[in-house]
C-alpha cells in the first residue's frame, strides 16, 4: 500500500525544471512585434528569438505588424489561439496607446498573460546635430526664438500616445515652446526623418540613436526620468537642468501571450525565457545595446503593466494630445 501510494504522490514530486519542460512545440513560434522593423522593439525581440529557438527546438520567428501606435500587433496576438504558438514582445504602448486613443481593441491586464520583463531603456531628447543648441537650456531659447519668428521646430513621436508622445507634448505646452507634432509609425521611420532633416527633436532610445549620436548626426540633450542613462552618465535629466518632465517614469520591456494559455504551456515558456535573460552573452549585448536588463516574472510584470496603466491615466487625464 505504501509504494502504491508513493507512485500516485510522484506527479506531485516533480521538480519545477522537469514540470516547465512538459510542453513540446509541434511547429514554428511566431513572436509579433507591433512596430516596424530596426526599432528598438525589433532589435530587443530578435536578439533573444534565437536562444529561445535553441532551448524550445523549433523555429521563433519575429514578424513585423505594425499599425494604429502599437495596438494592431497586440489584438492580433490578443486574438490568436492561447497555445504558446503566438506570442507578443512589445513596449509600454501596450497599455498607452488605448488609454490615449480612447480605442481599446484589447485590454491591457485581461487579455494578456505576461511571461517575463526583459528590462528598461532610459529615452533621451533629441536634436539634430545641425541645429545650433548644444544644451537643454539653448534649445529651449532657440525653439521659442524660432516659433516666435513663424518658424517653429517639429517635433516627432514614434507612436501616438507613446512616452515620446505625451512627454514630448508636456514639454512643448508646459514651456511654451511652439513646436508641431510630427506621428511617425515606430522609431525607425522616425529616425528616417531625423537624417531627412524632416523633424527636428523628440524622445528616442539609445538604442535605436546611438550610432547616429557617434556620428554627430544627432545631439542628446537630456534623459528622461530620475536617472541618467547608464550607457550615456554624461547627459543630464531634464529634473536636474531644472526642467520638471518625466519625474519617477521608467517603461518596460518584456514577452506576453495570450490570456487563458494552458498552465504547462505558460510554465516551459516563463522557464524558457528566463534561461535566456540569465545568459551573459544577453546581458552584455543588452548592455552595448544601452538597455538595462531588468527581469521580473509573470506576476511582478503583471503588477508592472498595471501601475503604468494607473500612471498613464492620471498622467494624461485632461491632456490635449494633438492626434489629428
Amino acid at each position: 500500500m505504501r509504494r502504491r501510494a508513493l507512485l500516485a504522490a510522484l506527479p506531485l514530486l516533480v521538480s519545477p525544471a522537469l514540470a516547465q519542460s512538459s510542453w513540446q512545440p509541434d511547429r514554428p513560434i511566431r513572436i509579433v512585434v507591433p512596430f516596424p522593423p530596426g526599432g528598438a522593439t525589433d532589435i530587443w525581440a530578435r536578439l533573444v528569438a534565437e536562444p529561445m529557438s535553441e532551448m524550445l527546438r523549433v523555429p521563433v520567428v519575429v514578424e513585423n505588424r505594425s499599425g494604429a501606435s502599437g495596438m494592431l500587433g497586440a489584438e492580433f496576438v490578443a486574438k490568436a489561439a492561447p497555445d504558446g504558438h503566438t506570442l507578443l514582445f512589445t513596449i509600454t504602448p501596450l497599455v498607452q496607446s488605448p488609454i490615449v486613443l480612447n480605442q481599446h481593441p484589447y485590454d491591457a491586464v485581461r487579455d494578456f498573460l505576461p511571461i517575463g520583463q526583459m528590462g528598461t531603456t532610459t529615452l533621451m531628447f533629441l536634436c539634430r546635430a545641425a541645429l545650433p543648441p548644444r544644451t537643454l537650456a539653448e534649445f529651449i531659447a532657440f525653439a521659442r526664438e524660432r516659433a516666435r519668428a513663424g518658424r517653429g521646430l517639429n517635433l516627432g513621436s514614434w507612436a501616438a500616445g507613446s512616452t515620446a508622445h505625451v512627454f514630448g507634448l508636456q514639454l512643448n505646452n508646459s514651456l511654451g515652446l511652439g513646436m508641431t507634432h510630427v506621428l511617425y509609425r515606430g522609431e525607425a521611420p522616425m529616425l528616417t526623418a531625423y537624417l531627412a532633416g524632416e523633424v527636428d527633436c523628440g524622445l528616442n532610445s539609445l538604442t535605436t540613436t546611438r550610432e547616429h549620436i557617434a556620428a554627430g548626426r544627432l545631439r542628446p540633450l537630456a534623459a528622461l526620468g530620475d536617472r541618467r542613462a547608464g550607457g550615456m552618465p554624461e547627459v543630464p535629466t531634464f529634473i536636474e537642468q531644472g526642467v520638471d518632465i518625466g519625474r519617477g517614469w521608467s517603461g518596460f520591456i518584456g514577452l506576453l501571450g495570450p490570456a487563458r494559455m494552458p498552465p504547462h504551456v505558460h510554465a516551459r515558456l516563463v522557464h524558457v525565457f528566463r534561461e535566456t535573460m540569465q545568459r551573459e552573452s544577453i546581458l552584455a549585448r543588452l548592455r552595448q545595446m544601452d538597455t538595462d536588463p531588468l527581469w521580473l516574472g509573470p506576476e511582478d510584470f503583471a503588477a508592472t503593466i498595471r501601475r503604468v496603466r494607473d500612471i498613464w491615466t492620471e498622467l494624461t487625464r485632461g491632456m490635449d494630445l494633438q492626434l489629428g
